[in-house]
C-alpha cells in the first residue's frame, strides 16, 4: 500500500490513481483508515451484512411457495444448501482477486482490469444499484418492527403503529439517517456496533430452531408439523427452470452481503489476505445457520397455504412473525421469546441497514477514484477517514427509493427480493468470470490455481448466469407475484420483480453513456487500464 494520501480541508479529495505500478498488488490509499480491522472484525461484519434473521424472515416464504402454489415446498433446505455453492465459488474469486488488488471497488475495480471500463462500470453499477434498492426493504423491515418490539415491551398502541405506513415510513427513514451517520463516524465505530448486533441474532436464531426441533421431535409441536427427512435436501428432483431458478434467486439473497467484508479491504489488516478469507469464512458460517433455521421453520409451520402454514401467502413476509405464537405461546416465557424475536429481527435489519451503506460507499469512492463517476464521491473526511459524499449520498438516495417505492404502492417492497437477486447474481457472476480471465495466463501453473482461479470462479459464474436468465423469464410471468389480495403485482403488465431487476440494470447503462460522453478518460482506459496476472505475484 502506498502512503495515505494527504488532505486539505475537511473533505479533502483523495487523489487520482496510477494504477500501473510494477507490483500486481498493489493498490494507491483512497485515504480510507488502514489496519482498523482485523479478522474477527471483517468475519462480523461479511456475516452482519447479510442481515440473517431479517432474510430469513422475508424469503424463506418465497422459496416455499409463489403465487399462492408451492415452489420448493418441503425441499426449501436443499435450495439453500444448492444456493450456497455458487456463493462459496464466488467467494474464492473474491478471495483471489483481492490477493492482487486489495481495493474496495471490488467488482469494479476487478472488472475492469479484467474486460474493460464498460464492464467494470456496469459492475460497479451493480453493487450500488442492488444496495440502495435493498435499502427500501430493510428500512421497511426495520421501521415496521421498531413499533412491534415497542409493543412486544408492553407500550401501548405500538404495535399498531407497525402498519401504520406514514409512521413506519418516517421510522425507517429515521434508521436510515442514524446508520448513515454512523457509517459516517468511522468504521471502528460500525465494527463495535454490529458485534453487538450480530451477537443478539445469532443467539435468537438458535433459540428459535432449537426451539422447533424440540417440539416437533418430542410431539409437542401441531398436527401439520413435518419431522424432517433427509430428502428436504435434495432439490434435484424439482424442474430448474420454473422451480429451482427462481427459488435460489430469493436463496441467493439470503446469502448476499459476505462480500462487505472484501470491500473494506483498505481498511483491514493483510488487506490482501484478511479479507478474502473473511469472505469464505462468512459463507461457511451462514450455510449452517440457514440450513438448521430453515429446517426447523419447515418442520414446524409445515408448508400449507393456511394458518402459518409457509405455504401461505400472508406469512411470506415475516414467517417469524407468523410462527413466533404458535412455536412459543403465550405464557411468560412465550411473550419474552417473541420479544427476543422481535429484537433480533430489528436489529437484524438495522445492522444490514449500516453495513449495506459500507460496500455501496466504498464502491462509490473508487469509481470516483479513478474518474468513473463524479470525483466529489471520492472526497474523505481528514478526521474519521471515511469517505463523506459517497457515504451521505448513499443514504440521500436510499431515503428518497424507500419513500418513492412507498407511495407508488408498498406492495412493490414485496417484488424487491427477487429484483436484488437478479442484480446479485449479475455482478456475482461477473466477479467470477473476471477472476478466470484476469489469471488466465497463470491457471495452468499449477493445479491449485487452476482449482481456484479457473474451475471454482467459472463453475461460480456459470450457475449464476444460468439463475439470472430462467429467473428472469419466470419473474416476468404477470402472475409469479400477488398481493395479499390475490392481485398480481406488475409494472406496465409485466412481473414487478423482473421491470425493478432488469430496469435497474438498464438505468445504468444509460448513466454510464451520459458519463461517457462528458468524461471520457476512464471507458478511454486511462484512469485504469486492463491488465493480466502475469506472474505469480500473489499466491
Amino acid at each position: 500500500m502506498s502512503s495515505p494520501v494527504p488532505s486539505s480541508g475537511p473533505d479533502a479529495a483523495a487523489s487520482g490513481s496510477s494504477q500501473s505500478s510494477a507490483s500486481a498488488s498493489a493498490v494507491d490509499s483512497k485515504g480510507l483508515k488502514g489496519g482498523a480491522l482485523g479478522l474477527v472484525s471483517s468475519v462480523v461484519i461479511g456475516v452482519a451484512s447479510t442481515a440473517p434473521a431479517y432474510s430469513l424472515a422475508a424469503s424463506v416464504g418465497f422459496i416455499v411457495a409463489s403465487g399462492g402454489s408451492l415452489l420448493a415446498g418441503t425441499k426449501a433446505p436443499g435450495i439453500v444448501l444448492l444456493a450456497f455453492v455458487p456463493m462459496y465459488l464466488i467467494a474464492v474469486a473474491y478471495a483471489e482477486l483481492n490477493k492482487a488488488e486489495p481495493d474496495c471497488g471490488t467488482t469494479f475495480t476487478w472488472g475492469t482490469r479484467a474486460f474493460g471500463s464498460v464492464t467494470g462500470w456496469m459492475g460497479g453499477w451493480g453493487i450500488i444499484v442492488a444496495d440502495v434498492i435493498v435499502m427500501a426493504n430493510l428500512a421497511a423491515i426495520a421501521g415496521s418492527y421498531s413499533f412491534i418490539f415497542l409493543g412486544e415491551l408492553g407500550v401501548s398502541g405500538a404495535a399498531d403503529l407497525a402498519d401504520n405506513v406514514l409512521w413506519s415510513t418516517l421510522a425507517g427513514l429515521a434508521w436510515i439517517i442514524v446508520m448513515t451517520w454512523i457509517c459516517y463516524r468511522g468504521i471502528e465505530l460500525s465494527a463495535r456496533i454490529q458485534v453487538v448486533l450480530l451477537s443478539i441474532e445469532v443467539v435468537v436464531l438458535i433459540l428459535f430452531a432449537a426451539f422447533a426441533l424440540v417440539r416437533v421431535y418430542t410431539g409437542t409441536a401441531e398436527s401439520y408439523s413435518l419431522v424432517p427427512s433427509l430428502d428436504w435436501f435434495n432439490p434435484f428432483t424439482l424442474d430448474f427452470s420454473s422451480i429451482i431458478a427462481p427459488a435460489m434467486l430469493t436463496a441467493i439473497f439470503i446469502y448476499w452481503g459476505w462480500d462487505t467484508a472484501v470491500s473494506v479491504n483498505e481498511e483491514t489488516s493483510e488487506p490482501d489476505k484478511t479479507p478474502g478469507r473473511a469472505a469464505v469464512i462468512s459463507t461457511l458460517l451462514l450455510l449452517v445457520t440457514y440450513a438448521l433455521v430453515t429446517t426447523a421453520a419447515v418442520a414446524f409451520a409445515g408448508v400449507g397455504t393456511t394458518g402459518i402454514g409457509l405455504g401461505n401467502e400472508a406469512n411470506a413476509d415475516d414467517v417469524f412473525t407468523a410462527i413466533g405464537p404458535a412455536l412459543f405461546g403465550d405464557s411468560p416465557i412465550g411473550t419474552f421469546c417473541m420479544l427476543l424475536l422481535a429484537a433480533s429481527i430489528l436489529t437484524s435489519a438495522s445492522a444490514s441497514t449500516q453495513t449495506t451503506i459500507l460496500p455501496t460507499a466504498r464502491t462509490a469512492l473508487s469509481m470516483a477514484v479513478f474518474k468513473a463517476i463524479p470525483e466529489r464521491f471520492a472526497r474523505i473526511h481528514p478526521r474519521f477517514l471515511t469517505p463523506t459524499w459517497s457515504t451521505i449520498g448513499m443514504g440521500i438516495a436510499s431515503c428518497v427509493f424507500y419513500v418513492v417505492f412507498t407511495l407508488i404502492s408498498p406492495n412493490l417492497l414485496n417484488a424487491l427480493i427477487g429484483s436484488i437477486g437478479l442484480m446479485i447474481a449479475f455482478y456475482y457472476g461477473l466477479t467470477g468470470f473476471a477472476c478466470v480471465w484476469f489469471y488466465r495466463r497463470t491457471l495452468t501453473s499449477s493445479a491449485r490455481n487452476m482449482i481456484m482461479r479457473g474451475i471454482f470462479p467459472l463453475v461460480g459464474g456459470l450457475v449464476l448466469l444460468a439463475v439470472f436468465i430462467y429467473g428472469t423469464v419466470q419473474f416476468a410471468a404477470p402472475d409469479w407475484l400477488t398481493d395479499a389480495d390475490g392481485n398480481n403485482v406488475t409494472i406496465l403488465g409485466i412481473g414487478a420483480e423482473a421491470v425493478v431487476g432488469i430496469g435497474g440494470l438498464l438505468i445504468g447503462l444509460v448513466l454510464m453513456g451520459i458519463w461517457w460522453a462528458r468524461h471520457p478518460d476512464f471507458f478511454r482506459g486511462k484512469t485504469l487500464p486492463r491488465r493480466a496476472a502475469e506472474r505469480e505475484a500473489a499466491s
